[in-house]
C-alpha cells in the first residue's frame, strides 16, 4: 500500500512524522510524496494556536476530497488536534477514517489493517498523554536537508497560563540520554552535519529521569561525534540557563546561537503568564550571554495583546527591543485557548490593538536587524550551503546566526559547483533587508 504523510506545525511534529514514516516502511508500506497517488494519507496535525488549528482542519477537509478525485481510501489523523479534539473530529469530520492521539501513533499499522478488514470497532484510538509511542530512533530523513532536528524531550511541566501543551503532550519527559546520542549518531551517518536540539523546553533536559539537568553533558557528548560540524540550541527557557550550560555553549561545534523565548518583559504580564522570571532577570541574562559568548545571536519570541496588557506594558516591551537589540525576534498576538487559565483573564485586548502593537514591535525589530546586517558587510563568516538558485546563479546558505526556515539567508556567489551541506568561508559583500549576499573566499 502506498502511504503519504502531511506534517503540520512545529519541528517537533516533523521529527514524529519522520519516525512514523520509518515505522510504516518497516511494516511494508511504500512511501510517496504525492498524496494523489497514495491509498492512505496521514496528517500529523497542530493546534497550538487558533491559526494552526484552522490550518489542520482545512488540510483535513482538502485532503479528504482526494477520496473522490484520487486513489485515497484511508485518511488517518494524528498529532495535537487529534489528541485534543478527537471527539469533535469524529463527529464533524466523518471523512477521517482513523483518529490517533500522539501517544497512540505506534498503533497506525494495526488500525489500518483493522480498517481494511472491517474489524475496526472505534475509529478513535486515544492513549494517556503521558505515554510515549514506541517509535524508536529510526527516521526517514529528508535527503535535501543537511540538518536534523533531535527531539530530546516531550511535554512540559511549566504550565504557563496561556499554553495548552501540558494538556495535549503531558508532563515533561526526557528521552533517555543514550537514545538521544544514538539518534544523533544515526542522523550524522545519514549525512547530516548540523543537529538542532528541540523540545518544548530543552534546558531542563534530564531532570525527570536523572534528578539533575544533563543538557550541558549532552552537548559535550554530541560535540565528540565525528562528522558533525554544528549543534544548535532551541527553546531554552531563560530561568534555566545556568553557568554550566553557558560553559557548554562554548564548545567548538555548538553554534553561537540560542533560541530563548521570553514572551514579555513587563513583570506584571510575566506574572500573569505564569512565567518564572522577571524583566530584570532576563536583561541580566542577555548581558551575561553576550559577555561570556561574544558574537552570540539571540533569538526570542514575544506575545503581544495578552489579557490585561496596558499601553505602559507595551511601551516597556518596545523600549526593551530598542535597547537590547536582540538578533532575531518573532512576535505573536495573543491567542485565546479554551481551558487555559488565561482564557478567563480580563480585560481582553481588542484585536486591532493587538495587531497595532505587533506591527510596532516588528517595525522596531526590523530596523535593528537591517542595521546589524549592514555592520556584517566586509566580514568573513562560515556558511552552510542549502541549495542552488540557477536563475540568480547563487547558492542559498545560512550563517551560524540563522536557524532553518525562521531566520535569514545568505546568498553566495561561487565559480565552482558546491555540494549541499558544505560549510565554507565567505566574505559578506552586501545586506538586503533580512538577508545577506556574499562571495566565496
Amino acid at each position: 500500500m502506498k502511504i503519504s504523510f502531511i506534517s503540520l506545525g512545529c519541528d517537533k511534529n516533523l521529527v514524529d512524522s519522520e519516525k512514523m514514516l520509518a515505522m510504516m516502511m518497516d511494516k511494508g508500506y511504500e512511501v510517496t510524496d504525492d498524496v494523489t497517488k497514495a491509498e492512505a494519507v496521514v496528517i500529523n496535525t497542530c493546534c497550538f494556536i487558533h491559526d494552526a488549528k484552522q490550518e489542520s482542519i482545512d488540510t483535513i477537509i482538502e485532503t479528504a476530497g482526494l477520496k473522490k478525485t484520487g486513489r485515497l481510501k484511508y485518511l488517518i489523523i494524528t498529532g495535537c488536534l487529534a489528541t485534543r479534539y478527537h471527539d469533535e473530529i469524529k463527529e464533524f469530520l466523518p471523512e477521517a477514517d482513523v483518529i490517533l492521539s500522539s501517544s497512540a501513533a505506534d498503533e497506525m499499522d494495526s488500525a489500518i489493517k483493522k480498517l481494511r478488514s472491517k474489524r475496526l470497532k472505534d475509529k478513535c484510538i486515544i492513549k494517556d498523554i503521558n505515554k510515549d509511542p514506541d517509535l524508536g530512533i529510526k527516521r526517514l530523513h529528508n535527503n535535501l536537508k543537511n540538518y536534523a532536528y533531535i527531539k530530546i524531550a516531550e511535554g512540559c511541566s511549566k504550565h504557563c497560563t496561556y499554553c495548552v501543551i501540558p494538556s495535549i503532550k503531558g508532563e515533561y519527559r526526557s528521552v533517555p540520554f543514550e537514545d538521544v546520542v544514538a539518534e544523533a549518531e544515526d542522523a550524522v551517518k545519514n549525512g547530516k552535519n548540523e543537529l538542532i536540539l528541540i523540545a518544548q523546553e530543552t534546558t531542563v533536559y534530564g531532570v525527570d529521569l536523572y534528578g539533575k539537568k544533563r543538557l550541558s553533558e549532552l552537548l559535550q557528548r554530541l560535540n565528540a561525534i565525528e562528522g558533525l560540524e554544528w549543534i544548535r540550541l532551541m527553546y531554552c527557557y531563560p530561568e534555566e540557563i545556568d553557568d554550566e550550560l553557558i560553559s557548554a555553549m562554548k564548545l567548538e561545534k555548538v553554534c553561537k546561537y540560542i533560541d530563548m523565548p521570553i514572551q514579555h518583559i513587563s513583570d506584571a504580564i510575566l506574572k500573569k503568564m505564569g512565567r518564572r522570571t522577571t524583566g530584570a532577570d532576563i536583561k541580566r541574562l542577555i548581558k551575561k550571554l553576550r559577555k561570556e559568548i561574544p558574537g552570540i545571536a539571540i533569538r526570542t519570541s514575544l506575545i503581544t495583546g495578552f489579557p490585561g496588557e496596558t499601553e505602559e506594558d507595551h511601551e516597556q516591551l518596545l523600549k526593551f527591543i530598542k535597547d537590547y537589540k536582540l538578533d532575531r525576534v518573532g512576535v505573536f498576538t495573543y491567542s485565546k485557548e479554551e481551558n487555559t487559565p488565561a482564557s478567563r483573564f480580563k480585560p481582553a485586548v481588542l484585536k486591532r490593538v493587538k495587531e497595532k502593537r505587533r506591527k510596532e514591535l516588528m517595525l522596531a525589530q526590523q530596523e535593528i536587524v537591517f542595521e546589524a546586517n549592514k555592520k556584517l558587510v566586509g566580514k568573513k563568516m562560515d556558511v552552510v550551503i542549502e541549495g542552488y538558485m540557477p536563475e540568480d546563479r547563487v547558492y542559498a546558505a545560512r550563517t551560524y546566526r540563522d536557524a532553518p526556515d525562521i531566520d535569514g539567508c545568505c546568498f553566495v556567489e561561487s565559480d565552482r559547483e558546491i555540494v549541499l551541506g558544505t560549510i565554507m568561508n565567505v566574505k559578506i559583500n552586501g545586506a538586503v533587508g533580512y538577508d545577506l549576499t556574499a562571495r566565496e573566499v
